[in-house]
């Protein structure tokens, strides 16, 4: 590539464009701009060159026609090292256009909005811009092409210092380039094909998808698997792929999954709470009134043997106190992942104090004051994918019906709410006993909910809990009493469940037999 001569700037956000011109004006660039931009640079003391002067062919159609000209795409698309097309751009008297400045249209955030209407939407689809954009970035070998206000700096630096770009940045850009027109085609056609008529509706003929990679991962699931981390290109909400690393080895695709779960059970807790994760299953979830440490000494107790190798959430800054707790847990196990939004910096001293820690993955939570949740989640299978709106459901427990003799004590509601919590993130089948502020057995991922509830009552006991006195939470109903017996005779006291069965009234009357207080929730919580 040649020395820059010659640009064309025409944006739509014009971020940090104003700097850039002057930049280029001050190298001794001609600069063409169209409408907006161009009144904007003028107004700023830049002077321009209309478009229409430089092809001597007005801007037509309410701006839809300005760029769509051969002076334009000939001064971009010739090669520069061809004789043919240097012949051809002499006869016919064009010029190089050797650098492009182009983002375009706000298409997806007009759609973005509930009361854009069709007629808005389409007005907002570019043209000019996206072709102005692909022939620069087909033709990279001579042109540079910027579509990403964060390149403006770069790009600058890099011409005051050799009046051009190199190969690999201008290859770097051009990328930027299809992945931006590459989404921006993906998000029209997936609008319009979720219109009937010219209503929306939720899941339209087409999805695409766009993930950046953020990182290579040793392996996938097992070491003869190739793996990697791909994250969204923008994220409106606290999750494990805007986390910051903050100490440790680096993070294994099944850590990722495991983070990934003790965020989201993390999430479901406003107060002091501490969570631990084994194999996407929580182990241990607390809450304390007193503190950190407190809520996590409880979460360890819940199963001081499998939070070995496990992931902690923590939904608090992490102070001396707690990285001492986790510095005694050192002294018979080990932690694969820390979860916190913030460390206290005497906490990070402590935890990379010893030799056993150093591969102890910190991981900083990020935090957003107005988080927009993305709406949907996907599930890959095999030649496919399943797109479902994420759970969010929530219920007041108070307000739930109750459907036996007794009526659940308050004591019994605060233990309802944090075992109906929890239970949300277990694998179904799910079974969760537990009191008001911390986990005293999980039943996962059994083929039966009955197994799933004796495996529950035989966790606790096993780790020495009394699920005397406890409540019970199941994901899904009771299909038979066969499972609510087994968590009654244990020494449960209430139930919450969301109720639909064949047989609710046989499971109520095993309730009312035992005195069981139980509440239907109308609401499950599958998670497969």
């Amino acid at each position: 590539m040649s020395e820059v001569s010659r640009a064309l700037i025409s944006v739509s956000d014009k971020r940090g464009v104003v700097e850039l011109a002057r930049g280029l004006k001050d190298l001794g660039v001609e600069i063409l701009s169209t409408g907006g931009t161009a009144r904007a640079l003028t107004e700023a003391g830049v002077p321009v060159v209309q478009v229409e002067d430089f092809t001597g062919f007005p801007e037509m159609l309410d701006g839809r026609v300005k760029t769509l000209h051969p002076k334009i795409h000939a001064g971009i698309l010739h090669r520069r090292d061809d004789p043919g097309h240097q012949q051809a751009m002499t006869t016919h008297g064009l010029k190089p256009i050797d650098l492009v400045v182009v983002n375009l249209y706000p298409f997806e955030q007009t759609v973005a909005k509930p009361e854009c209407s069709f007629d808005e939407a389409v007005e907002n689809i570019d043209i000019g811009g996206p072709t102005l954009l692909r022939a620069a970035a087909k033709n990279h070998a001579d042109v540079a092409v910027v579509v990403d206000p964060d390149d403006y700096s770069t790009v600058l630096d890099a011409l005051r210092a050799r009046g051009t770009l190199s190969a690999e940045e201008r290859l770097a850009l051009a990328k930027k380039v299809f992945r931006l027109t590459a989404r921006y085609d993906g998000a029209i056609a997936d609008y319009l094909g979720g219109l009937e008529g010219e209503k929306r509706v939720p899941f339209g003929e087409t999805l695409h998808l766009q993930y950046c990679k953020a990182q290579d991962l040793r392996y996938g699931e097992n070491p003869h698997q190739a793996g990697a981390f791909y994250r969204q290109r923008e994220i409106h909400e606290p999750c494990i792929a805007n986390a910051r690393q903050l100490q440790g080895k680096e993070l294994s695709f099944n850590n990722i999954v495991d983070a990934n779960a003790a965020f989201e059970l993390l999430k479901e807790f406003e107060e002091v709470a501490a969570v631990a994760i084994k194999h996407t299953n929580p182990c241990g979830a607390a809450t304390s009134t007193i503190s950190l440490a407190d809520a996590f000494r409880k979460t360890r107790a819940c199963d001081p043997v499998s939070i070995f190798g496990g992931i902690v959430g923590l939904n608090r800054e992490v102070d001396a106190e707690t990285a001492q707790e986790i510095l005694n847990l050192y002294q018979e196990g080990f932690l694969e992942i820390l979860l916190a939004p913030r460390f206290s910096p005497q906490a990070l001293e402590m935890l990379a104090s010893s030799k056993r820690l150093l591969n102890l993955r910190l991981m900083e939570i990020p935090t957003f004051s107005h988080p927009a949740p993305a709406r949907f989640e996907i599930k890959s299978v095999t030649g496919g994918m399943l797109l479902q709106e994420r759970d969010f459901g929530r219920v007041r427990v108070e307000e739930c019906q109750v459907v036996t003799k007794r009526q659940p004590t308050p004591d019994e509601y605060h233990a309802l709410d944090f075992a109906w919590r929890v239970c949300k993130h277990v694998k179904s089948n799910a079974i969760v006993l537990a009191c008001s502020d911390r986990v005293v057995g999980v039943g996962a991922g059994q083929m039966s909910r009955v197994d799933s509830a004796k495996l529950a009552v035989s966790r606790a006991r096993a780790l020495g809990l009394d699920p005397r006195g406890t409540v019970v939470a199941s994901d899904a109903f009771f299909p038979f009493r066969d499972g609510l017996d087994v968590v009654a005779q244990a020494g449960a006291t209430a139930a919450i469940q969301p109720g639909g069965s064949l047989r609710d009234k046989e499971v109520i009357v095993a309730a009312d037999e035992q005195g069981v207080a139980m509440v239907f929730t109308g609401m499950r919580h599958f998670r497969h």
